[in-house]
């Protein structure tokens, strides 16, 4: 088991507060602290509450205390994104002053079906429109990165993403910049998450890019799908994480993510996980569905 942890690795899990904690986040959660323990390194604890709309009461103190009753707790003080917004202002002004974002003026109902912004106010807003979103510009660029788990991807940011949104029409920062400004304010360095948000990572690198912030090492973890292969989430009230048994849980999560643990307690389990963790072992797919039993 590691006794001294590493500054040179940061890992990190960063949950929205719109629901309990169930098994898909687990996954996530589990994978992201495994990983930085195997490594020596800290494990940090981060609430994306940037979208009030959305966000359940309570659901954030709730998410904490349930991680905590896993062992799973932040090395440092949990950073909330709410209490963020002067870094998000400060990285928007520094992309408008480069020319780099511009204010634009279109509707999501104008957007083609693609949902690729075709540019229309990249040159500057049209006679008659005002400053909704805030966009960053995109080039045709080949962004490529080394998955650990999913390989080598590739991804066209001008012809897939197109100039995507960093400030919303209703003043809330977009999730691709907040996580960007707080991924290098908190020096994350390695990345675990679902690959649901692989799509995500080319438009975060160009975004650090941009803001000439450091780019961690990412590893997407297979997204955990039900029987009729829906995303498990919050939103499909999928049951929450304390409603399960935790040593059968815990043994399924990491039947999940390629690991055997033999019959063993809770305690030997977690031992288990810790000397035994290896992301080589994580399937390469971008889903699966949870066996019924270990």
């Amino acid at each position: 088991m590691i006794q001294e942890k590493s500054k040179s690795y940061i890992g990190r899990f960063a949950p929205s507060p719109t629901g309990d904690l169930h098994f898909g986040s687990l996954l996530a959660a589990l994978a992201s602290f495994l990983d930085a323990r195997k490594a020596g390194g800290l494990w940090l604890l981060r609430v994306e509450d940037l979208d009030p709309p959305r966000e359940v009461r309570g659901s954030a103190a709730s998410i904490i205390f349930d991680l905590g009753n896993w062992g799973l707790c932040s090395d440092h003080a949990v950073l909330y994104q709410s209490q963020r917004t002067a870094a998000y202002k400060a990285a928007c002004a520094q992309l408008l002053d480069q020319n780099l974002a511009y204010w634009c003026g279109c509707s999501r109902s104008e957007l083609p079906e693609s949902g690729v912004y075709p540019g229309t106010c990249s040159a500057g807003l049209p006679r008659g429109r005002k400053p909704r979103a805030l966009r960053v510009r995109t080039l045709q660029e080949l962004i490529q990165f080394e998955d650990r788990i999913q390989g080598q991807i590739q991804h066209d940011l001008k012809q897939q993403s197109g100039d995507f949104v960093i400030r919303r029409a209703d003043g809330y920062f977009a999730y691709q910049l907040a996580v960007v400004v707080d991924d290098a304010h908190q020096r994350v360095s390695n990345i675990v998450r679902g690959a649901d948000l692989l799509d995500s990572t080319p438009r975060q690198m160009w975004l650090q890019k941009c803001l000439g912030l450091p780019t961690p090492v990412y590893a997407h973890i297979p997204l955990v799908i039900q029987s009729d292969g829906q995303k498990l989430s919050k939103r499909l009230q999928s049951d929450p994480l304390r409603k399960l048994d935790p040593l059968i849980t815990l043994r399924l999560a990491l039947k999940f993510l390629g690991h055997e643990p033999p019959p063993l307690d809770w305690q030997e389990t977690w031992i288990w996980a810790l000397t035994n963790w290896s992301l080589g072992k994580i399937p390469r797919l971008r889903s699966q569905a949870p066996e019924a039993s270990v």
